[in-house]
Parts: structure tokens; sequence; C-alpha cells
């Protein structure tokens, strides 16, 4: 299924959980085309009135724009915090390259 968009969707997890498995389970159900998991990071933030520090793990999600819906619903069932970072950022790219993602994670 061609498309002329994908999304690209930012998440952190910790550094200690199983980024893989997630990925995996996001590839294997077709919500996502590819996942790109960073080594860790550490990550400074305000979490409920305090400044808190982490190591964390980046995980970058591309997918068809039109699964962008799907693919949040999941990732909160699969992901272990409370308020999951999720930024979606759309990009365009070569119309192969698009081709793929739409293909990758259609509905089918």
């Amino acid at each position: 299924m061609p498309v002329s968009t994908v999304s690209i969707v930012l998440t952190t997890i910790g550094a200690d959980a199983d980024a893989a498995a997630i990925a995996r389970t996001l590839i294997e159900e077709r919500l996502a085309a590819c996942v790109n998991i960073l080594p860790p990071m550490t990550s400074i933030y305000r979490w409920q009135g305090k400044v808190e520090q982490d190591r964390e793990q980046q995980m970058v999600i591309k997918t068809a724009s039109g699964r962008v819906d799907d693919l949040q619903a999941r990732l909160r069932q699969l992901h272990p915090y409370e308020l999951p970072e999720f930024l979606v950022l759309d990009a365009t790219g070569s119309e192969a390259y698009l081709a793929w993602v739409g293909e990758s994670a259609s509905r089918f």
C-alpha cells in the first residue's frame, strides 16, 4: 500500500527494559516497519514536581501515518511507563522507501 508520508514516532524506555521485545511486537503486529533502538543515554526531566535523572533508551519507530493511532494504543499497553513519550514527526522520503513502509505497516 503506497503512502505519501511516513511518521517517525519517538519514545523512551528504561535502559534495563527489553526495548527489543517491544520493537519485535510492533513489527510482528505490522504497526511499524522499522524500530531503531539507540544506546542508553542519560535523561533529565521534571516529573510530578521533581527533577529526575534516569538511564533510558531512545526508540525511533517508523510507521505509515495511517497507523499512528493504532501504534499509540498498542504502545500504551506494552510500555512500562505511566506516561510514555509519544512524539510524532511526519516525514517524506523516496518513493521506494515510502512503498516499503506502507507495505510493512499495513493492516493486512
